[in-house]
């Protein structure tokens, strides 16, 4: 499993990482980080699609220090700052018209507080189903409740019937029953 040494390499890295910020300095470990979790159906998309983003990166542009500024800002954030660079550099290079194309592309594709919003409401739209369908049963339980207790009152009535002399009385009683054996058949 994962011991003590896990634990303390864990540790050693955070402070590393700790010092490195401190220097301003951010070692950028992310790119490696992601490659092993990419679907494997997928993989070899993301791996395409990073080593063209390197490319880019290594070329120089003469376009100045802001597009620097962009790619040491993208080394920190890993591969969403490659998707940013990307995003960035490709609505620099489009014209006009194109532009409406890559908006519709950014609709077509969620962001992750849309995701977010979609995922609490169906969430909230099930939770309401299940809080109407309890109170359907709630209703139904007492509603059954109710006949039960209504029924078992005039049980009790006709047979708690007493004649004159305070003796139960039998002819009721014979009749209740007799009811009871024609409603079971």
């Amino acid at each position: 499993g994962r011991g003590f040494a896990f634990r303390r390499k864990q540790k050693i890295e955070r402070q590393y990482r700790r010092l490195l910020k401190k220097r301003k300095q951010v070692h950028s470990q992310q790119d490696d980080q992601f490659t092993d979790t990419y679907p494997e159906h997928l993989k070899h998309l993301y791996l395409a699609e990073e080593e063209k983003l390197k490319k880019r990166r290594r070329t120089p542009d003469d376009s100045g220090s802001s597009e620097e500024k962009l790619n040491k800002a993208a080394d920190g954030c890993g591969i969403y700052g490659y998707v940013c660079l990307m995003i960035i550099s490709v609505s620099r290079m489009c014209t006009f018209p194109s532009r409406s194309v890559v908006t519709q592309e950014k609709f077509k594709n969620k962001t992750s507080n849309q995701k977010a919003k979609e995922e609490y409401e169906k969430i909230k739209a099930e939770r309401a189903r299940k809080k109407e369908e309890a109170e359907k049963r709630k209703q139904q339980r007492e509603e059954a409740q109710r006949l039960y207790k209504k029924k078992k009152m005039e049980a009790y009535k006709i047979l708690s019937k007493k004649t004159k002399k305070g003796q139960p009385n039998l002819n009721l009683q014979v009749e209740f029953l007799l009811q009871k054996i024609q409603q079971n058949t």
